[in-house]
């Protein structure tokens, strides 16, 4: 298929449905060229082509995108018997016990997974660099990263080697590497997808699951296939009454936009580029008829905020460690881990249940303070970072003090982190480009449960 990357997850499974091609065509194409691609970008981890053949051959699923290849990332895109390490030494090898809720919901829209995606040890970091594998590259520019946590996803999309790959954001993990790779990335409201059936809520409700794709209407339509909660499940969000695919192409009409471009921590302009980017994003969305202002989220008191959302993840590093220990009745040792992990797992274990419960609550009070500003607004508009695209190598796993280590992160995610704590849907849309020819990303958030207006815009946009 010479004209594969001409297609959409969805034009690829109406291809199918038409009989103009098989579902192993597609499959030899994506192969052919993750084998070309993934010695420079470092972004598939670990293979299954032959089953992925057989599968292609065997038949599949007769959903929206059947057919489609498909990559699943190495933190919680769980397939019985395929290895889930999340991008640690010390679970390689170790095959994955049941399939995950999610992942048989994707292959239930018909996609055909061929593999697993690298990943920062345990989804930590911006950038994707474990020592476990190894730095994962940008295909816009190899000496730039392609975003972390779902970066080895975000870098096969963008190379054109899988319509969509599967990702999950504990505080930009989707967002970012979209922002990075120039891809559609929509973290969707909290509990929208399943964790199940090991998880009930990843992270005390900061994870959410997804895609990364190069189309709106892919992200719409897959979460048309994977929404909805599973037997069990502790809580789950609101059901949506429309399909989100027609959502997407749905007019959005005059929307009240609120633009926040400063640094939550320091209260000043974020990169310059970014701000320009912003303020042309607003002025496009001025000549379409919508409303847009500047906003100063006053309410959002984020000195608290940093503070408790560090120590939710430190108590989630510390779950997952007991956890994989446990799972695999091996003991932990601190060799086998990087040394930021060591350390959100040490910081973790000092924390008090009443500390946690304190930290979860000052999150639900930020939260209460988003709620309120949707109240007043349709959207929320920030660049999606706060910086121009990392370079490889330029933030260290190598700091053992999670206050430390986190530092250098902070002004390059000032946006981000925010909407995971509160559970409300946010959306990175590819919209600009920085001065070094790398992909800008925009992000607009919505109200807890609005994925429609977040995609209705979203489908306007693309």
């Amino acid at each position: 298929m010479d004209n594969y990357q001409d297609y959409d997850g969805l034009g690829m499974g109406e291809l199918v449905r038409n009989k103009d091609v098989t579902p192993l065509e597609l499959v030899d194409a994506a192969i052919s060229r993750i084998e070309k691609h993934n010695p420079a970008l470092n972004a598939v981890i670990f293979s299954a082509f032959d089953q992925a053949r057989d599968e292609a051959k065997n038949g599949v699923a007769n959903g929206p995108f059947a057919g489609v290849p498909f990559l699943l990332k190495d933190i919680m895109g769980d397939r019985e018997g395929w290895p889930t390490t999340q991008g640690t030494r010390f679970m390689q090898g170790i095959p994955a016990p049941v399939t995950s809720t999610l992942t048989q919901r994707f292959m239930n829209a018909g996609c055909i997974p061929l593999g697993k995606t690298n990943v920062p040890e345990i989804g930590s970091m911006p950038v994707t660099e474990s020592i476990a594998y190894g730095p994962c590259r940008n295909p816009w520019n190899p000496d730039y990263t392609p975003g972390g946590s779902s970066g080895g996803s975000a870098s096969m999309v963008a190379a054109g080697c899988v319509p969509l790959a599967h990702a999950n954001d504990g505080g930009g993990s989707i967002r970012i590497p979209a922002a990075s790779s120039g891809l559609v990335g929509l973290k969707p409201s909290r509990q929208r997808n399943p964790k199940g059936p090991i998880v009930g809520d990843a992270m005390s409700g900061l994870a959410e699951e997804h895609v990364v794709s190069r189309t709106v209407r892919d992200t719409a339509a897959m979460l048309d296939c994977t929404a909805g909660p599973e037997v069990g499940d502790p809580y789950f969000a609101p059901p949506q009454a429309e399909s989100y695919l027609k959502e997407s192409q749905t007019d959005p009409g005059s929307l009240k936009i609120g633009m926040f471009t400063n640094n939550m921590r320091t209260g000043e302009p974020v990169d310059a580029q970014m701000v320009s980017a912003t303020e042309a994003t607003a002025k496009l969305l001025e000549s379409l008829g919508h409303k847009v202002e500047p906003v100063a989220l006053e309410r959002v008191d984020f000195a608290m905020f940093q503070p408790a959302f560090t120590a939710i993840w430190a108590a989630s590093a510390t779950a997952l460690l007991d956890t994989l220990a446990f799972m695999t009745g091996r003991e932990l040792r601190q060799q086998d881990f990087e040394p930021m992990t060591w350390g959100l797992y040490e910081a973790g274990k000092t924390l008090t249940g009443g500390q946690y419960q304190q930290s979860m609550m000052i999150l639900q009070i930020t939260g209460r303070a988003i709620g309120a500003f949707f109240q007043g607004y349709d959207l929320l508009l920030t660049p999606t970072l706060g910086q121009p695209v990392a370079k490889v190598g330029q933030f260290s796993t190598g700091e053992g003090d999670v206050e430390k280590a986190f530092e250098p992160l902070l002004d390059y995610l000032p946006f981000t982190p925010l909407f995971n704590a509160t559970g409300n849907p946010s959306i990175s849309l590819p919209l600009h480009h920085d001065d070094a020819g790398l992909p800008l990303g925009i992000m607009f958030t919505a109200d807890l449960g609005r994925e429609d207006m977040l995609l209705r815009h979203a489908g306007q946009l693309d």
